[in-house]
């Protein structure tokens, strides 16, 4: 009898990290779970490497322990963006590692743009000019602690939980894009932003793709089946999770719709730096993907809040089959839902005759054409969409995958679990030799789920 071999994806996320075994198959058979260790803060939230650390072992542990029999190949590890950990010359973490949300950066946002400008920011890195990315928050990290003096190498998360393991150094290309430190169009660190966010020379690891091996487990605090196991980068979590979906074409989007609905879209390389900047300024972000070759657009709008605060409007706490049904077969009415600049609700055209079917409609629409602006920019500088994936907890409204259909045509409804972490266990078979690419090994996999 031949025995088992498994795969592990781990996500660590904003909310929680997580662990999951696969087979060689893809069939999960085995979970571990921890919170993601932030401390609240005025402007956000932060947290510690070595808090990150111990919540992705924990997860790991607890995972393996219930592994079947068999052998561990190899772990995958996708991560948030932007967060960064700053490593002494003995890879110990020395400063904070602050959330890609947090708001503590306003000085720094705004010597950015009097130091290197806004326009030729976003067209050198793909990014919108906002709070979010690596390099402002570095250089607030400069200014405040004193410590940072001894920084020698900075990672982004899942980098850092890699050398954890026993990986050596090492920047992933898709994380890496959501730093402000990389140049896109070339995929080299950008000298002037580096000297922006105060890192010293050679503080930027080489960079590799998702996939590539970076060597094996050998910290003696993971269980002693996990030892061995080929250690790869499974990139920004959203972009793993598309791979786990198996949105691996040029074209093919993933319509991610929990509390921020966020569009993913596999893409060949942005022509010219004018697309980029047109894209940026809109507010998606260009950069590379985790599959290795193509680039990823992503753009995101707040419109799970907008329906979450519609639900509360009308004392609900979920979305109820009754409220769902009843909207679906709701006549087209005149009221409006919006959020304003304070992030407001805003609801207008309140006829005689509105009921809460209609507005639950009119609330549909209205994330509906959120989303279709950023998915018409999109396809204005990278061509038609292919298959559109449509995922997350909003997924579960039928009146809103009636408004999608009107919009984006036919849709595609997983019923994968664990995307993200899917996508980690694809490439930690890459690194383990047990397949010879992502594409390929994905491929196969949804002639499975046809048959």
């Amino acid at each position: 009898m031949v025995q088992a071999e498994y795969v592990i994806g781990l996500d660590v996320g904003t909310t929680s990290v997580k662990a999951v075994v696969f087979d060689t198959a893809l069939c999960p058979v085995a979970t571990g779970r921890a919170p993601t260790p932030w401390e609240v803060v005025d402007s956000g939230a932060e947290t510690s490497g070595l808090a990150l650390r111990d919540a992705a072992f924990y997860a790991l542990s607890e995972a393996v322990a219930k592994t079947p029999a068999g052998p561990i190949r190899g772990v995958g590890v996708a991560t948030l963006g932007e967060s960064g950990v700053l490593l002494d010359a003995t890879h110990e973490p020395i400063a904070p590692v602050i959330a890609w949300y947090d708001k503590r950066d306003v000085r720094e946002l705004d010597e950015l743009d009097k130091l290197i400008g806004a326009d030729e920011f976003s067209t050198g890195t793909g990014l919108p000019f906002r709070q979010q990315w690596s390099l402002t928050k570095q250089r607030w990290l400069e200014r405040h602690h004193p410590e940072m003096s001894g920084a020698r190498l900075r990672l982004n998360v899942a980098e850092w939980i890699a050398l954890s393991l026993g990986a050596s150094p090492a920047a992933e290309l898709s994380l890496a894009s959501r730093t402000g430190l990389l140049d896109v169009t070339t995929a080299s660190w950008w000298g002037e932003a580096m000297e922006f966010a105060g890192l010293p020379p050679g503080a930027l690891p080489d960079l590799v793709r998702c996939g590539d091996f970076l060597g094996r487990v050998t910290n003696a605090a993971l269980p002693s089946r996990l030892q061995g196991a080929a250690i790869t980068i499974a990139g920004h979590d959203h972009q793993a999770a598309a791979v786990g979906l198996g949105a691996t074409s040029a074209g093919d989007v993933v319509d991610s719709a929990g509390t921020a609905e966020a569009l993913v879209r596999t893409a060949d390389p942005v022509a010219s730096r004018s697309d980029i900047r047109a894209l940026a300024s809109g507010g998606v972000t260009v950069g590379w993907h985790a599959l290795p070759g193509d680039w990823c657009l992503l753009g995101a709008t707040e419109g799970g809040l907008l329906l979450g605060r519609v639900l509360s409007l009308l004392g609900l706490d979920t979305l109820t089959p009754q409220l769902d049904a009843a909207a679906r077969d709701a006549a087209v009415s005149t009221i409006n839902v919006r959020q304003d600049d304070r992030g407001h609700l805003v609801i207008a055209g309140i006829g005689a005759d509105a009921s809460p079917a209609q507005l639950w409609r009119a609330a549909t629409a209205a994330i509906t054409e959120q989303a279709w602006k950023l998915h018409d920019l999109m396809s204005a500088h990278a061509g038609p969409h292919g298959a559109f994936i449509v995922t997350g907890g909003w997924a579960a409204s039928r009146t809103l995958l009636d408004r999608k259909r009107e919009r984006f045509g036919p849709l595609r409804i997983p019923k994968l679990g664990e995307a993200g972490a899917r996508g980690g266990a694809l490439f930690a078979g890459v690194a383990a030799g047990l397949w010879p690419s992502v594409r390929s090994r994905a491929e196969l996999q949804q002639e499975e789920q046809a048959q």
